[in-house]
């Protein structure tokens, strides 16, 4: 089963955690400004960044972005595509 990273949740699981941008930031040692690309979906987190935002916020890795599922026969179309 294969799945498709879709938009980032940061910005709803922040306000949940009652936490700013600015906060993760400084828990992370991050610049607020990639802080601000994750939440605006500019950029996608790395596997790593995203297990430590998770551990920071309490939360399952899953809950940072939306997931769908992708067929199959959808992934061998859009790899071909690629190619």
């Amino acid at each position: 089963m294969s799945f498709k990273v879709g938009r980032c949740l940061l910005a709803r699981r922040l306000r949940e955690a009652k936490m700013t941008q600015q906060e993760l930031g400084e828990k992370l040692k991050m610049p607020p400004s990639q802080i601000s690309d994750w939440v605006n979906d500019v950029k996608k987190m790395s596997l790593g960044n995203a297990k430590s935002v998770a551990h920071v916020l309490q939360i399952p890795i899953e809950d940072l972005y939306e997931w769908t599922h992708v067929k199959p026969s959808e992934r061998k179309r859009s790899r071909r595509r690629n190619e």
